[in-house]
């Protein structure tokens, strides 16, 4: 696992990072458009992946995108990434026949 994937970074921070406020942070994680992982103690920690996907859902909200759009656009890209991956598994064991 990269250090960017690693969810170590508290709300706190991620705001100070982002410039959104720890309530627009929750609010994109009810959203269903970031997943932080919780401690043992219920704190969200966060990646710098998720800085990253925070500043961007940031900047599409403030062009005007509602989140809805936002998370469909995602669940999208998931789609066609899964698909490439089905295909290039299929191709792979294909191959090996």
């Amino acid at each position: 696992m990269s250090y960017k994937e690693k969810k170590v970074i508290s709300i706190g921070v991620i705001s100070e990072l982002t410039g959104l406020s720890e309530r627009q942070i929750r609010y994109y994680e009810e959203r269903k458009l970031i997943f932080p992982e919780r401690s043992k103690g219920g704190t969200r920690k966060y990646s710098f992946h998720d800085v990253e996907k925070l500043v961007d859902i940031a900047n599409k909200i403030e062009d005007g995108m509602q989140t809805f759009e936002i998370r469909r656009e995602e669940m999208k890209k998931a789609d066609i990434r899964n698909k490439m991956l089905r295909g290039q598994l299929n191709a792979a064991f294909k191959m090996r026949k």
